[in-house]
């Protein structure tokens, strides 16, 4: 075993059996969970870790009231170090510290905030209706050629009107993300891009090309559609839980810019 890893092994066992004959003392009362080289230990810290623990799944257990008991010690050890030291005098050291404070109160009251104000079905029905309005009952399947000017994006339609492939063309394209696919784009929605793109897209009969170059604020396109398919969208059922935590998350920002508007900053 090297040097440093045994150090930290040895390190380990020096702070459990450290804090142990402390740790088996009797609680001073129903508060303290336990008491570190003198030091209480609040139960209301084991009470939070065991809810986030639950908040992700993890069933409560002997194993685990174990494992929050090693953890709470652990950290209560070298909490008491770092004070030994004088970090939490140190103003980086504070500022993180109200950082942290900040964060657990504003989680607090935004669980409250949403728990006070549950999303309705009503209001997931009429979101449902809203998006599928927009998504319409088509999907296409596209492949696209993006250059810097017009005049380049002309210079390709005279090649491809001379019968050269605009998936070979391609790979001159200023997209990263479709130039090694010949252009490709996949099956999607129109509401995928951006409105100067879908709108020529969606006008183009299947195996042509966009006759003049369409202009967006990536550059200038030369569009080829090459199929087109029905929509499937999944039911209000399944899809209840996605939008109900959409709408949630729009909620809460406006009911954070709603604060925002109304605070006096000088």
């Amino acid at each position: 075993m090297n040097r440093t890893l045994r150090h930290a092994v040895l390190l380990g066992f020096a702070a459990t059996f450290a804090a142990a004959p402390t740790f088996a003392q009797k609680k001073a009362d129903a508060n303290t969970f336990a008491t570190v080289n003198g030091k209480a230990i609040p139960k209301v810290r084991a009470d939070a870790l065991i809810a986030g623990q639950a908040a992700q799944g993890q069933p409560d257990s002997p194993e685990l009231r174990k494992a929050v008991t090693e953890e709470l010690v652990r950290r209560e050890i070298l909490t008491q170090e770092a004070l030994k030291k004088g970090f939490d005098k140190k103003p980086e050291v504070q500022g993180q510290i109200d950082l942290a404070r900040q964060g657990v109160l504003i989680g607090a009251y935004l669980n409250d905030y949403v728990k006070t104000h549950p999303i309705t079905d009503e209001q997931i029905k009429k979101e449902y209706g809203e998006i599928s309005a927009k998504l319409g009952n088509k999907e296409y399947k596209a492949r696209h050629i993006l250059v810097e000017t017009e005049e380049a994006a002309k210079a390709i339609l005279v090649r491809l009107s001379k019968g050269e492939k605009l998936e070979d063309l391609a790979k001159d394209s200023k997209d990263p993300g479709s130039k090694d696919r010949g252009g490709d784009l996949g099956w999607a929605n129109p509401a995928s891009f951006v409105p100067a793109f879908s709108a020529a897209m969606t006008k183009l009969e299947k195996g042509k090309f966009t006759e003049a170059p369409v202009k967006t604020d990536f550059g200038w396109h030369i569009i080829l559609l090459e199929d087109t398919r029905e929509l499937k969208l999944p039911g209000v059922d399944e899809a209840k839980g996605q939008i109900g935590q959409q709408l949630t998350q729009r909620m809460v920002q406006k009911h954070i810019d709603e604060l925002r508007a109304k605070a006096k900053v000088e």
